[in-house]
């Protein structure tokens, strides 16, 4: 990106980089956590047992409606575990490390990809179900598609999308219709609710095994952690062995079954635990971001991400999709892009590298997994059957694939909750001035 370009583009006259970074997501420390992990050191508790864990556990499990709580070093590690115990519901007695060998596994397709590596951790094959336009999240007539066509798949991992619940009504319907277990990867949706008549609750709470994560762009951070959440108090002291090494209860080290070293270290469990009294109040303050871009971009040919009205994200990332006929002309590689700047148009590259040009971070939505070098041979599925190779040389039109297109045509934007109005008011009118 050439930052001079955009300090020197007559559209910008007037505005001054920010002095200090606007960051997308940053961590918010507020003095609590400095005294928890203060009494962790002075108290000498700064493994990975000691009472930061346990409240911290007891705080998440209370705080989602839940009845345990396991507290891990990150977010991809509750996954982990999360999948593990999937595997040995549906694949009983095979090898570690191999708990899903032979098996496919249905899974959100626009996601960071830590919700589908564990999948391969344990030897699965992930099938990537498309993202529906409502929530951005997987879309359930796709995944009806799935089971039409692999009617043996037993588990579905799903992802919400930067903290806006996934259509849970919908999906949970469907799982069990077709006696599908869920991993519900709720790493960017601490907080966030869902009303349905099917499902009612936190997300968080709607899996079979359920993952959220404290890192440390979070709405919630340690600076980094996960956790494991569960009603079922076998899974929970399961996940605790595991995460320990899997040590037996022997005088001397016995190990009986593969283990991990995953648990939560007394330290970062003090940060995580001191920001946690902190969640509504981040939440609002999110909430404020968003209704901010909502209002100051409506008179752009834009819309914000978007959620159902069953729904109470937690506003993690406030996102733009510019409309189609407003998009300019954009292309993209592996590792590189090119734009042409067009009057009354932009596209999502142009305003990522204008607004950095100003000292304010945003980032491109995430690119969907299908899309993605490592998973290029894994299936792909959307509302009419499979989505791979739908270009035709001689037919009109190469079918719908929705996160593709959210991915072209989408932004993130700075959404950090110490972001000032004002500070604000100049990331919409560098957006704004794009469109000139």
């Amino acid at each position: 990106m050439n930052r001079e370009k955009y300090l020197s583009d007559p559209r910008f006259r007037g505005i001054k980089p920010f002095p200090s970074k606007v960051w997308l997501s940053s961590p918010t420390m507020h003095g609590e956590e400095m005294a928890y992990v203060t009494e962790a050191i002075e108290t000498n508790w700064v493994s990975t047992v000691g009472a930061n864990i346990n409240e911290l556990e007891k705080a998440v499990a209370d705080y989602l409606g839940m009845q345990y709580a396991v507290a891990l070093t990150c977010g991809t590690a509750a996954l982990h575990m999360c999948v593990k115990l999937a595997a040995e519901r549906i694949n009983p007695g095979a090898a570690p490390g191999n708990g899903l060998l032979g098996q496919r596994v249905f899974c959100s397709d626009m996601t960071f990809d830590a919700s589908v590596n564990p999948i391969l951790y344990e030897g699965g094959e992930p099938i990537f179900i498309d993202t529906e336009a409502d929530t951005w999240n997987m879309d359930p007539v796709s995944l009806e598609k799935a089971f039409e066509m692999y009617p043996d798949v037993k588990l579905v991992v799903l992802a919400h999308l930067y903290g806006v619940p996934a259509k849970m009504d919908e999906i949970v319907g469907i799982c069990r219709k077709h006696g599908a277990l869920i991993v519900e990867d709720a790493a960017e949706a601490m907080g966030a609710k869902y009303t349905g008549s099917v499902v009612s609750g936190m997300c968080g709470c709607f899996g079979d095994f359920s993952a959220v994560s404290f890192n440390g762009n979070k709405i919630i951070t340690g600076s980094s952690g996960g956790m494991f959440v569960t009603n079922d108090r076998a899974d929970a002291e399961k996940v605790r062995k595991w995460s320990t090494q899997s040590r037996e209860a022997a005088p001397w080290y016995q190990h009986e079954e593969l283990g991990y070293n995953y648990r939560m270290s007394n330290i970062i469990a003090g940060v995580a635990r001191g920001n946690m009294l902190h969640i509504d109040e981040h939440i609002r303050q999110k909430r404020e971001i968003y209704e901010r871009y909502r209002e100051g971009l409506r008179d752009l040919p834009v819309t914000v991400n978007p959620f159902e009205s069953k729904s109470t994200p937690n506003y993690w990332l406030s996102c733009l999709l510019i409309d189609e006929k407003a998009m300019c002309s954009q292309v993209r590689g592996d590792k590189d892009y090119m734009y042409e700047t067009e009057p009354g148009k932009s596209c999502p590259q142009e305003i990522l590298d204008a607004v950095s040009a100003f000292n304010a971070e945003g980032r491109p939505i995430w690119k969907p997994m299908h899309m993605q070098p490592i998973y290029r041979m894994s299936g792909f599925i959307v509302r009419d059957g499979n989505g791979r190779a739908r270009s035709n040389a001689y037919i009109a039109g190469d079918g719908a694939d929705i996160g593709a297109d959210i991915f072209r045509r989408g932004a993130c934007l700075p959404s950090d909750n110490k972001m000032t109005p004002e500070q604000q008011a100049v990331v919409i009118d560098i957006i704004h001035r794009c469109f000139e």
